[in-house]
């Protein structure tokens, strides 16, 4: 199911996670050449994509939203 991103934080690896507005978190890394997401890396590149959709596979396990 796609959900918008509604925010970012670090993780304690310091590996980016977006936050989704069903409550989910999900890790967005730019990893080339498995992952290639360059806007990762930059707060401007970060912020263009808030509101971006991601599948998210949390919920279409129907698991509870993650604790923060």
């Amino acid at each position: 199911m796609e959900q918008p991103i509604i925010g970012f934080h670090l993780d304690a690896e310091n590996h980016w996670v977006a936050k989704l507005s069903c409550g989910h978190f999900q890790h967005v890394r730019h990893n080339p050449p498995w992952s290639v997401r360059p806007w990762v890396i930059s707060q401007n590149g970060r912020t263009g994509m808030l509101g971006f959709k991601l599948n998210c596979k949390k919920c279409d396990t129907g698991s509870p939203p993650d604790q923060e």
